[in-house]
């Protein structure tokens, strides 16, 4: 979670690429699932191989689109019950995905069940988080 300071940055700095969004037609929810399928493909691609470099790079690009959508919604007066379902939903997703692709490279090259274990744990231990 991000403090009220970044937020506030973020937020400055993203308005504008949001509302160039919504003048291409764009919606937030497409936002939504587009930032969630990148960082499914960052952690399932490369994680598994160990590049947990590369990985974190394409993550830390497409996790900014949680802080995109929310803001086209607020712009186009559209914020509902759906759109926040599908956000909220779809972060379990990307986090599974996140912790899937480390238990995937400890299971595999890593060579370490005890951390394959741990990151199945916190797979668990994140689905359980409550709003």
């Amino acid at each position: 979670m991000l403090n009220k300071y970044a937020r506030a940055f973020f937020t400055r700095v993203l308005t504008p690429f949001a509302a160039l969004l919504i003048r291409l037609g764009v919606s937030p929810d497409a936002v939504t699932l587009i930032g969630t399928g990148g960082v499914m493909a960052g952690a399932l691609v490369f994680y598994p191989q160990g590049e947990f470099f590369w990985g974190t790079v394409v993550i830390t690009l497409f996790v900014f689109s949680d802080l995109v959508d929310g803001n086209m919604a607020r712009q186009l007066g559209r914020s509902s019950r759906w759109g926040a379902f599908l956000d909220s939903t779809l972060d379990r997703v990307a986090d599974a995905a996140i912790f899937g692709g480390l238990a995937l490279w400890y299971a595999g090259g890593g060579d370490s069940l005890v951390l394959c274990a741990v990151t199945i744990f916190c797979l668990a231990s994140g689905q359980v988080v409550s709003y």
